[in-house]
């Protein structure tokens, strides 16, 4: 009997122990929902929340354009080199163009420039935020009769999927352009070439598929920051852990939708 008990008092506690992450899983789920519902109902606002847009995307946008920019030349740049040492003296000197602008428009511009975002804009909106919930800011304005979703969540959230793939398209180009540059620099690559390489292998679902996924890419750098910033509590330890794991669930969910976007919009088998 003492056996008998002491295996269901083991199995009581791997039990409730086990059942706490799901448990954590699961009312996260259903607040990030409530959000998402929340968010929508307040699109109504827009003469709260649109000012406020405005200023939001020029923090993201012409605050995070020089940054974007240098990552996606330095890409494009360590692109063409790399394919110079792989494919020179093995493959036509064309397929260089096809190379890098292909990995720029599918893959670097818009993974790198989610990630740089990510902890950029997702640790400030998770800090803001955050701050704001454990300094009693949110409180008062509910107190108020204001909504912090229109207030603080709708402009974050919409200038973020405003700016974030313009910015991607920006990173593209740039890519394209410095990688160019570097090959006709180390391998004499002209430009006839690049371009034949380029438009060879060119589709335009390249174009959309690269736009698809700046656009889901917005949704988790804007969304899960200001998610958690938005539930963040115990003080100022609250805050610097919510950032820290704001900006590691959206480079985690980025990673994950550039896998499934991938395989759902190429078709790749």
């Amino acid at each position: 009997m003492a056996a008998v008990a002491g295996a269901l008092d083991l199995v009581r506690y791997v039990g409730r122990w086990g059942s706490r992450p799901a448990q954590h899983v699961l009312g996260n789920a259903g607040r990030f929902t409530y959000l998402l519902i929340d968010l929508m109902r307040g699109l109504t606002e827009w003469r709260v929340y649109l000012p406020r847009m405005f200023t939001q995307a020029t923090h993201i946008g012409y605050g995070s354009l020089f940054i974007v920019l240098l990552v996606a030349g330095f890409a494009g740049a360590v692109t063409s080199l790399q394919t110079g040492y792989q494919f020179t003296g093995s493959l036509p000197l064309y397929y260089a163009g096809a190379v890098i602008s292909e990995s720029m428009i599918l893959e670097l511009g818009p993974v790198l420039t989610a990630l740089i975002l990510a902890g950029r804009i997702g640790a400030r909106y998770a800090a803001e935020l955050g701050t704001m919930r454990v300094t009693e800011q949110i409180d008062a304005l509910e107190s108020l009769g204001r909504s912090p979703i229109t207030h603080l969540l709708l402009p974050r959230v919409i200038a973020g999927i405003l700016v974030i793939p313009a910015l991607t398209m920006f990173a593209n180009a740039t890519g394209i352009v410095v990688g160019y540059l570097t090959a006709k620099g180390s391998l004499g690559l002209t430009y006839a070439d690049f371009e034949y390489g380029a438009r060879y292998f060119f589709r335009p679902l390249d174009l959309w598929y690269s736009l698809i996924k700046s656009y889901c890419f917005a949704g988790a750098v804007t969304l899960i920051p200001c998610y958690i910033g938005y539930n963040t509590q115990q003080g100022a330890e609250g805050v610097g852990r919510a950032t820290t794991t704001a900006v590691v669930s959206a480079s985690v969910t980025i990673l994950l939708l550039d896998a499934l976007t991938t395989k759902l919009l190429l078709g790749v088998k």
